[in-house]
């Protein structure tokens, strides 16, 4: 099945609920969506939202390797030569890499007439997201919980890394008013020091967190192995893990991270994120499947992809809930904080308007 047409366009979408980490904050989030659209009429859809600080790629730097003509490489080509094609895309910027691997696996999984997850070989069939609270007071903190409570979610990622004591306060408070109501995870987005990370994870032995997210920065992984291997167990690394080669590295023993956080924004797609969870699974590492704020085509691709991988154990798979609005729909089920492909073909996404 070749592919006939290409089709970029760029999206600036407000949020609805803007937050703080511990570098910045955010308001508003650039999509960068792509439509390949092969002989039969159908269309694989991708996306990127590029996060200079994470990974060194501006918005401009992604829309210029997604401009049309810089994929008109791809009209003619048949998708059903997805790993060569996936190949060829190896040496653009990550999220525009992302983008036109996730399409060119939509489109895959179309043309085989499944679900991508299934044509992937599925490992799971639903599992608990977790939602996350930026960082803000404590009354606010609760507030926000509460609401999240309610709409059915049970395992919710708090922002930390800005002031080790309201840090503390925030994560005491939520479990002094809701007891063991949710998982709770904590993400330092490399907010702490070696002295920080030692004293919080003492006084949070009683709080029962499931994990902690990449509490120091990547340079600074070495000061990880100083910890107890128990501890260890529990601290996930996301800024620290981008790509295969750094999987490898992570892999060896001692290890500073028990737990991976793969974004596909990160690994440049799920042709990349897949090396990623092979060397987990060999190496006996538990997966977090984590996103930027994406359309839900991007949140999709990472649902599909972390379906398919044995070592998945925890989804992060929040980013598209907060958007004003977005390019598509579809691409899964979210029921009380559970998440589930929808059964449709490819990504299960369909695009809105033109």
């Amino acid at each position: 099945m070749k592919i006939v047409a290409v089709e970029s366009w760029r999206e600036d979408v407000p949020l609805t609920r803007p937050y703080s980490i511990a570098f910045q904050s955010t308001d508003a989030v650039t999509i960068l969506a792509l439509a390949l659209r092969a002989e039969d009429g159908s269309v694989g859809l991708g996306a990127a939202t590029p996060e200079a600080a994470i990974t060194g790629e501006t918005v401009e730097a992604c829309a210029r390797a997604l401009a049309t003509d810089e994929l008109a490489w791809l009209v003619g080509r048949d998708v059903r030569t997805l790993p060569r094609l996936a190949g060829e895309i190896a040496a653009r910027t990550p999220g525009a890499r992302a983008a036109v691997d996730m399409a060119l696996h939509d489109l895959y999984a179309r043309n085989a007439g499944r679900p991508l997850a299934d044509v992937l070989g599925r490992a799971h069939e639903v599992l608990p997201t977790s939602i996350t609270i930026g960082i803000k007071p404590v009354a606010e903190t609760l507030a926000e919980a509460q609401e999240y409570l309610e709409r059915g979610f049970r395992a919710i990622k708090v922002k930390i890394g800005v002031e080790l004591d309201l840090d503390l306060e925030r994560l005491a408070k939520l479990r002094e008013r809701f007891g063991r109501e949710f998982l709770l995870r904590a993400d330092a987005n490399q907010g702490y020091g070696i002295r920080e990370l030692a004293e919080f994870l003492r006084r949070t032995r009683g709080l029962a967190l499931e994990l902690l997210e990449q509490p120091m920065e990547p340079a600074r992984n070495e000061d990880l192995l100083s910890l107890p291997e128990s501890d260890r167990a529990r601290i996930a690394a996301d800024e620290s893990l981008h790509s295969e080669a750094d999987a490898l590295a992570l892999s060896r023993a001692p290890r500073p991270f028990g737990i991976w956080n793969i974004k596909l924004m990160k690994s440049g797609g799920i042709s990349g994120a897949r090396r990623i969870a092979s060397t987990a699974e060999s190496s006996g590492v538990e997966l977090m499947w984590g996103c930027m704020d994406e359309s839900v085509v991007g949140i999709a691709a990472a649902l599909h992809a972390a379906f398919a991988s044995p070592a998945t154990r925890y989804l992060d798979l929040d980013g598209s809930l907060d958007l004003s609005r977005d390019f598509a729909r579809g691409g899964f089920v979210l029921e009380k904080g559970l998440l589930r492909t929808n059964g449709r073909p490819g990504l299960g996404v369909e695009r809105l308007g033109p």
